[in-house]
């Protein structure tokens, strides 16, 4: 579904402000999951840790002062991952 496409319903007491921001933010929601579903069809690597296994692990050890293996099992998705930093 394309943008343009819509029906966005602003509250009628949003002022010009308010419904800009709305707008945007459904339009970078949907702009991202456009994004997410063209990486998905185009195979990418999004589900694996290659080459970012080392860079989330340096991550860890300057932000919490410890040095971790990230496992294979561990969640790709970085929030994820950083949420269960104590298991690793």
């Amino acid at each position: 579904m394309l943008a343009n496409e819509l029906d966005i319903d602003i509250p009628d007491d949003a002022d010009d402000a308010e419904a800009a921001a709305i707008a945007a933010a459904i339009g970078a929601h949907v702009s991202d999951q456009g994004r997410a579903a063209a990486a998905a069809a185009a195979g990418g690597d999004e589900d694996t840790w290659r080459g970012r296994k080392w860079a989330f692990a340096g991550r860890i050890d300057g932000l919490q002062g410890r040095s971790i293996r990230v496992p294979e099992s561990a969640p790709t998705d970085a929030w994820t991952a950083a949420g269960r930093t104590d298991r690793f």
